[in-house]
């Protein structure tokens, strides 16, 4: 016969193996740094392994440097519950937030960043069946922002965007979808 103590062990081992598994924060690889889309969205912001960052703001400047693009970034706190109701307040004197979200942007302070041509990008558009997050290339974005040739995007990249970033590279680049 089996001790209480093992059966306690092994009946709490099974629940947290269970638990971790059916919750999106533990999710790892690529799914986890947002790779994989939801209802035609990727998940924002993606996650950042050790030695990586999530940051929100505005693309400012997009322009090839070589063999790699260099980008100005004006980075901003992308708020949301009773964050947002409480900065908005402060902002304007109301706290009534639409769609629960208020981008707080105050210094316009432009950071630096190297993009390789490589670094994963999406943009929000619609071609018909819905609101979706399209894959694009570095080089297309840059014309995005510069006012050269591209698909039509479902709202501007003043909707903001979402850079995931290994010191000064970025890696990824995610159009956030504003209500």
């Amino acid at each position: 016969m089996r001790s209480p103590r093992v059966l306690i062990a092994a009946v709490s081992l099974t629940g947290a193996v269970l638990l971790a598994t059916a919750q999106p924060w533990t999710a790892s690889g690529p799914a986890a740094a947002g790779a994989k889309p939801q209802a035609g969205f990727v998940r924002l912001p993606p996650a950042a392994p050790v030695g990586q960052m999530v940051v929100y703001g505005h693309i400012k400047r997009l322009a090839r440097k070589g063999a790699r693009f260099e980008l100005g970034f004006d980075p901003a706190w992308f708020t949301s519950g009773i964050t947002a109701s409480r900065a908005l307040l402060q902002d304007t004197g109301s706290g009534d937030v639409a769609n629960d979200s208020y981008v707080v942007d105050e210094s316009h302070r432009l950071l630096s960043y190297l993009v390789a041509p490589t670094a994963r990008a999406t943009v929000l558009t619609n071609d018909g069946s819905g609101i979706s997050s399209t894959p694009i290339s570095v080089a297309e974005l840059s014309r995005i922002v510069n006012g050269g040739p591209h698909r039509k995007l479902f709202e501007p990249l003043a909707s903001g965007i979402w850079i995931r970033v290994r010191i000064d590279t970025v890696l990824e680049l995610d159009q956030q979808y504003q209500p």
